[in-house]
């Protein structure tokens, strides 16, 4: 199934390389390559990823790499990522924050 990181998705990713980059570039690149990577395992296995507890909507998952959640919405035709967080971060509490 095909993989499309959102537009939200891919800002996390920059904003994680340009904050992790800050003290090493090498280690920043190395985490977005493993982060994306986790790609090729939602694609061949959408449901591998557990629920996340947050919502507990069957079709939206996550996989847990490093420190980060990557979340991601499996559709019929596709598997939108929608974001990569920090794993000590507050999904609903996040969301809340925006919305005001």
């Amino acid at each position: 199934m095909k993989v499309h990181w959102t537009d939200t998705a891919e800002k996390h990713l920059d904003a994680i390389y340009s904050y992790i980059a800050q003290d090493s570039p090498e280690y920043a690149r190395r985490i977005v390559d493993r982060l994306t990577r986790r790609s090729q395992q939602i694609a061949k296995f959408p449901f591998s990823g557990r629920r996340v507890p947050e919502y507990d909507v069957d079709q939206i998952r996550e996989v847990i790499e490093a420190s980060f959640r990557v979340i991601y919405h499996i559709k019929s035709d596709q598997i939108d990522v929608l974001a990569v967080i920090h794993g000590a971060m507050d999904l609903l509490g996040t969301s809340e924050k925006e919305d005001e």
